[in-house]
Order: C-alpha cells, then structure tokens, then sequence
C-alpha cells in the first residue's frame, strides 16, 4: 500500500504547507515570523517550508516591510496565477460569465446575450463567454449554475423542458461539457449556488442547518443540513415553485411544467398582478414592490392599500415556508430575489410575522447579504474550494 503514513515527515509537511497557504489566503501577505506564529512552527521549519511552496509555485515574494531601525523582513503572498477557476451562470437570455485567481480574486468578467432559440452549439456558446472574460491562464475548473437540475440518476438536466434551456438536454451532460471545453465542469442549480455563497460568507455563515428561498420571476429553494447542501434523489430538492399550494392550480390541472403551485401565487408575474389589484403600479414587479414599500410610509386610502398588498404577498410567501418549516423545522430561513429584496426590511418583517402565525417553530428569517450576481459568488466559492484542495494538497510528493 503506497502513500504517506500518519505521522511521516511527508504528511507532516502537506499539514504545515496546508496551515501556510490556508493564513496566507484569510490574512494576506505575511513575512516569515508571522507565518511561523500562525502555524506554531519553529524559524528554520517556516523557512524551508517558504522554500517549499516557492518551488511549487504556490508563494511570491511580495516586498520587504520595514520594521524597527535597521530591521526589515521579505512578505509573501498567495501567487495569484497558481490557478485559474471559471464561473457561468445561464438564464434563457444571457450567459454571465466571470473568471477568478486562485486567491478569489476577479480577473475578468463578460455577458454574453443570447436568444431565446439560440444558433449554434452549446460548447461554443459556453466558451465564447468564457474567452469573453478573458482568462489570464488556463482554467482549472469550471462551475455552471443553471435553472435547472442535474438527475444522478441519468446524467442529464431536469427539472426544465427544452423550450426553458435549450440544447442543454443531452444524456450524459457534464462529461459532454468537459470533454468539450477541456477542462472538468460541474452543473448546479443555481439556488443551490446562492445558497453557498450565503453559507461562505452571507446571512447564512457559520449556520450549518438553513434553508434559503429564492422569490424572483420564479421561486426556489435550496436546503443545508448539517452544513452540506441536500440535493434529493433526483437533484430536486428545493423546486419548490411546483409544491402544491392551497388557492393554486396544481400539476393535474395545468400540466407537469406549467405555471402552478407555489410558484403560481408567489412568483414575480403574479406578485405584480396582485399589487394592480390593489392599485399599485409598476413596470414590472420589482418596481412595483418598491413603490408599495414606499407608499405604505404614506397616508391616507393609497398607503393602506399599498399595506394591505404587502401583507397579502408575505401571507402568500409565509403559506410554503410554513410547509417547508414543518418538515425540515430549519433554524433559519435566508429570503432573497427580486420579490423580497424590493420589499426590503418592511416585507420581511410581514412574512416573518405570517410564517410564525401559521407555525409552531419560529425561525429566524433574514434577508440576503450577498452583492452582485450571488449565483456567480457561490459558483466561484465552489470552483475555488475543489482546486484548492487540488493545488494546496500538492506541494509534497508522495513517496
């Protein structure tokens, strides 16, 4: 049996070279006293092991910092170039790309627009808004975050019809995909993405039990239990937006994939056709939602309807994650997208008061923390945490 033995010197050098980077990534440059501080080693073990990952191409030198007369001391720092990682997330009408150093560091980003029945082959359109963001380096890894899921059973895209992701149903996807761009990929729902990025370093960090919806133009879910991401059977867990809802058409009636369910009375076209009922007015529901928020602070018949439209929508919201609190009784429930985050403070207030009227937990409901593109964020954090764990564990040589 080959390999390191617990307690070699080979083991024990991976460990410390691990400490190194792993300071070196949450500090920033560091000299070699600081270093040897953080990871308890001793002046002469802190320096062969900088020699170490020098070589390896892991460190650079970054400068000399001056300390007390005549003392100065050479900084380090992670080397940005030891590999590159790739981000795509996709909706039917662009492919928003964004490429990353090894330290996580944006390097290059790129929209790609695409229409509804786009020309050409799926392969190239991937690599078109990959070459778009201009990648410094070879990628070392690839992360896609979709409106959709990837079945373990089969291999291919579920939960999506062709008309919804086109070209995107063919058997055996993610090997098609790597095989086509060179380089290995993954496939991941996209809630599940922002799910990630709230656990690394959103609303969700440092819970290892959360349940995040997504309210947008349609509604999502993605389920963390004891700190890793619940995907189900068939990679489903979490499509909400079809789970049965009292007052909303279901499967039987409007069809497998039509608009039913939860998302038929939470979704974005039905939030804002609810708010017009009321007498508020948007270009589309964002808007809408804000303007009711805004009103609300008002007086008079206008803000006590715009009132009674925000609570009609957080009864609606409270209605499924009460269902979802009943079974999986999260601790904490991370709401983002569109709908909520127009409604703000005000509107997560008023769904977090209808969920604990209709449930016997109460959990704690914040809103996202995450900025930019959060499907992005978590794609790149997922990329980064496989090819560090590639790179980091490679700088000693097994005997």
């Amino acid at each position: 049996m080959s390999g390191p033995v617990p307690g070699t010197p080979s083991l024990l050098r991976a460990i410390n070279d691990r400490a190194a980077l792993q300071a070196l990534l949450e500090r920033g440059p560091l000299t070699r006293p600081e270093i040897g501080t953080l990871t308890g080693l001793s002046k002469p073990t802190a320096s062969q092991l900088l020699s170490r990952l020098q070589e390896a191409g892991l460190v650079v030198l970054d400068g000399i910092r001056e300390g007390l007369p005549g003392r100065t001391a050479e900084v380090y720092r992670i080397n940005p170039a030891a590999a590159y990682v790739g981000a795509l997330d996709v909706t039917p009408d662009r492919i928003e790309a964004r490429v990353a150093d090894i330290t996580g560091a944006t390097v290059g980003e790129y929209t790609l627009p695409t229409p509804r029945r786009p020309g050409g082959d799926l392969v190239e359109r991937l690599r078109t808004a990959l070459d778009g963001a201009g990648p410094p380096g070879p990628l070392r890894r690839i992360v896609i975050g979709v409106q959709a899921a990837i079945d373990p059973s089969t291999g291919r895209l579920g939960y999506a019809t062709a008309k919804d992701m086109p070209g995107w149903q063919i058997a055996d996807l993610v090997p098609t995909l790597s095989d086509g761009l060179g380089v290995p990929v993954s496939v991941e729902n996209n809630v599940n993405l922002v799910a990630l990025a709230e656990q690394s370093h959103g609303a969700a960090h440092g819970t290892s039990d959360f349940v995040l919806l997504w309210a947008d133009e349609g509604i999502g879910s993605a389920i963390v239990l004891g700190g890793r991401m619940h995907r189900g059977a068939t990679g489903g867990a979490g499509e909400v937006g079809y789970m049965p809802t009292p007052g909303a058409p279901t499967a039987r009636e409007a069809g497998r994939y039509a608009n039913h369910g939860y998302q038929a009375l939470t979704g974005g076209p039905a939030v804002l056709k609810l708010l017009r009922s009321y007498g508020v007015r948007g270009t589309d529901f964002r808007q809408a939602i804000a303007n009711a928020v805004r009103a609300a602070d008002g007086g008079g018949q206008k803000a006590d309807d715009a009132r009674a439209g925000l609570r009609d929508i957080a009864a609606r919201l409270a209605v499924g994650l009460a269902a979802i609190t009943s079974v999986l009784d999260p601790g904490l429930i991370v709401l983002t997208g569109g709908v909520v985050l127009s409604g703000g403070e005000t509107l997560r207030e008023l769904v977090e008061h209808e969920l604990h009227a209709l449930t016997i937990p109460r959990p704690q409901l914040r809103l996202s923390t995450v900025e930019g593109n959060p499907v992005l964020a978590g794609a790149l954090d997922l990329a980064l945490d496989t090819v560090r764990d590639e790179v980091f564990g490679s700088t000693v040589p097994l005997p």
